[in-house]
């Protein structure tokens, strides 16, 4: 009889990440395309839906779909969750890409945001990005309170100032100077490592996990 680890090693080699990820991929790019819709006022969903879908890596949804998987949970519940990460991803981006901020111009390969659409749009796609993430959250009532409360809690405090907000914080007023290893390492837990976690986390939320 094959061992554990020759079983597990032909589990794994049975595996395709590549058709994996393009299966998910496919569905996260539905996802936010059904649900960041073109109809909100003065043109504001135009702005919304350039920055969300023009391209990206989409880690933090794959992640959050890998982790239910893992777990056993729902993959149509994880969705939502995972849509609801790269909205505030998109967001964060859409901010940071601004004058008061990073100042870019370009990004993938295209006008940032506010480049295209003017500041105070481009203010308004971010904040409007960030309510909508939780709104996905929440909208499905077939999905029990307890884990649409959950994700919530995950999500805020993951963008919030003990997170990715934070991080940027700390970025931002670090300019021009030199930090620590440890200083460094907190800042990129906050602003990156912060928003990644909660991808896991609301992931494995869709399926029955333990502390060990």
């Amino acid at each position: 009889a094959p061992t554990a680890r020759a079983t597990g090693a032909v589990a794994a080699a049975a595996f395709n990440a590549k058709a994996w990820s393009e299966h998910h991929l496919a569905r996260v790019e539905q996802a936010l395309s059904d649900w960041v819709r073109e109809d909100a006022p003065a043109g504001l969903g135009q702005a919304m839906r350039y920055a969300v879908t023009g391209g990206g890596k989409r880690l933090r949804p794959l992640l959050a779909l890998a982790a239910c998987e893992a777990v056993g949970g729902n993959a149509h519940v994880a969705l939502r969750g995972a849509c609801a990460v790269e909205l505030i991803h998109a967001y964060s981006l859409v901010h940071d890409d601004m004058p008061c901020m990073d100042n870019d111009v370009l990004r993938r390969g295209k006008p940032t945001v506010h480049v295209k659409f003017g500041q105070a749009q481009a203010l308004l796609a971010g904040d409007a990005l960030q309510a909508l993430a939780f709104e996905i959250l929440t909208a499905d009532e077939a999905i029990s309170p307890a884990i649409q409360a959950h994700w919530c809690r995950l999500l805020a405090c993951a963008s919030g100032a003990e997170g990715m907000a934070g991080g940027q914080a700390i970025d931002l007023a670090s300019v021009g100077q030199s930090l620590s290893e440890d200083a460094l390492r907190r800042m990129h837990q906050l602003k990156t490592g912060a928003l990644l976690q909660a991808s896991v986390m609301m992931g494995a939320a869709c399926g029955q996990t333990s502390a060990a």
